[in-house]
């Protein structure tokens, strides 16, 4: 118990940068990724096939290895980032993609229907997607969209290859000086906690959303 004392304090600083990741990274992507949604419908061929392009490119190699582009290949042709801005880059253009794609999938399951109705009561394209698309689209995309979320908890411990301290870095640090598993398992509980609480957040958020029928 006295060790769990000694160390709590730098795994709980850890766990603050893993949030300041997490919050920030979902503050962008998931906006970002649903602008890419209705982007993608527009019909310019040169840009759908850059989103497919982007979305592909995104989707289909490792998060970590795009830590890695960010940070130690872009220097080389004179674009350069620190530490946590190049986590932050990597992070929300990764998700974005990912989310891109399940709101285009819950923007094509809304009947075409509902865009001839708008039309009838004479809204504009904006009032169109603020009052008819979106609620339902949120409904729709839920589920996927905190499956993302519970994801990135964990992602997001990925971030301590370009020596951001976080959670896990803290806890390897302790368990590398210390000689003991202790840390890593103390950090194994955190991240369960963190997955535990946004699973809870979930359930409420789609009891909430599922007035909208």
């Amino acid at each position: 118990m006295t060790y769990i004392q000694q160390v709590l304090p730098s795994l709980l600083d850890g766990t603050l940068v893993t949030l300041q990741v997490f919050f920030i990274v979902i503050i962008l992507s998931i906006p970002l990724g649903a602008i890419l949604a209705f982007l993608m419908r527009i019909s310019f061929k040169p840009l759908q096939w850059f989103l497919i392009l982007y979305v592909w490119m995104m989707r289909g190699t490792p998060l970590l290895l795009q830590l890695i582009f960010f940070y130690y290949v872009l220097p080389s042709v004179g674009i350069s980032f620190d530490r946590m801005p190049a986590a932050i880059l990597a992070f929300t253009l990764n998700y974005a993609a990912y989310y891109a794609e399940i709101f285009r999938g819950g923007i094509e399951a809304i009947p075409n229907g509902q865009y001839e109705a708008a039309k009838v009561l004479k809204l504009n394209t904006f009032q169109t997607i603020h009052y008819i698309i979106l609620p339902q689209v949120f409904k729709i995309v839920l589920p996927s969209v905190f499956n993302e979320i519970i994801t990135l908890v964990k992602d997001s411990s990925l971030v301590y290859v370009l020596g951001v301290g976080d959670l896990l870095l803290a806890s390897k640090t302790a368990a590398n000086r210390d000689a003991t598993l202790a840390p890593m398992f103390i950090a194994g509980m955190i991240y369960l906690i963190l997955i535990g609480l946004v699973t809870i957040l979930s359930k409420q958020v789609e009891k909430r959303f599922n007035g909208y029928k």
